[in-house]
């Protein structure tokens, strides 16, 4: 997920789904989409979070990711379902596919790319990416949370300090922590500079850490808007939260669906 070593990968897969288990953002979700069947394509899918609730609720439901970890759990969730399907490939440079009614780009995948371009394109390029994979009169969904406000630049500044994200053992008996060590938000390139530090004691006592750089993207929503408008897509509902309140001066969510133009 975070360019990892394949062992504090595996560990990274289960502390996944040990602790991200909100429901919010997926019923909202369903509530855009609707109840009538159409052919959704999720990417970044991970470990089937939202995935395997879109085919449950009658959806034929397609996703990738490029990490093999979070996509081995998908199986067990998706047992009895044949209208989901998933593969491996990476996002920036991977085909998506074409023909799909709804692409989803969803659990804030747009701050949380992993690609070494420009961060800002690697964004706009999803949104590109998305609408040639959408049928005419398809629609995109984006919900995207940035770390400051979507609607205006806000100040510079440094984090207060280390932040604990996960702790936990995985199934294999290796317990670890996530850390975000204390960095520095650049308001003039809307950069958000930190790393991530993983520190992890193997079942066999053996101990392994590692440091991660990282460089995100806060995007605002006009730019949001510019991207989809040049890709051919036009807003029809944005929101600020699961609640359908508005964006607003104070947001760091954005919640669009847009849609492509029939032809």
């Amino acid at each position: 997920m975070f360019n990892e070593t394949p062992i504090i990968s595996k560990w990274v897969a289960d502390m996944y789904d040990q602790h991200v288990t909100e429901t919010d953002d997926v019923a909202f979700l369903l509530s855009v989409v609707g109840p009538t069947p159409k052919k959704i394509l999720e990417v970044c899918c991970g470990s089937g979070r939202i995935l395997v609730p879109l085919a449950k609720a009658g959806h034929n439901a397609s996703g990738f990711d490029a990490d093999e970890f979070m996509l081995a759990k998908i199986p067990a969730k998706a047992a009895g379902l044949s209208n989901i399907e998933w593969r491996a490939a990476d996002a920036v440079h991977g085909d998506w596919g074409t023909g799909y009614d709804v692409v989803v780009l969803a659990a804030n995948i747009l701050y949380n790319i992993v690609s070494n371009m420009d961060y800002a394109k690697a964004q706009e390029l999803f949104i590109q990416k998305a609408a040639a994979a959408l049928l005419p009169g398809g629609y995109l969904y984006i919900d995207y949370h940035p770390t400051s406000d979507i609607m205006q630049p806000g100040p510079s500044h440094v984090d207060d300090g280390d932040c604990l994200i996960w702790e936990g053992t995985d199934s294999d008996g290796n317990h670890g922590k996530m850390i975000l060590l204390a960095g520095f938000y650049d308001a003039e390139t809307r950069l958000d500079r930190f790393t991530r530090r993983f520190e992890l004691t193997l079942a066999s006592g053996e101990t392994i850490t590692q440091q991660i750089p990282c460089a995100k993207h806060n995007a605002l929503l006009e730019a949001l808007h510019s991207w989809l408008s040049n890709a051919g897509l036009v807003v029809e509902q944005q929101y600020g939260n699961y609640n359908h309140g508005p964006i607003g001066v104070d947001s760091n969510r954005a919640i669009i669906y847009a849609k492509k133009a029939a032809q």
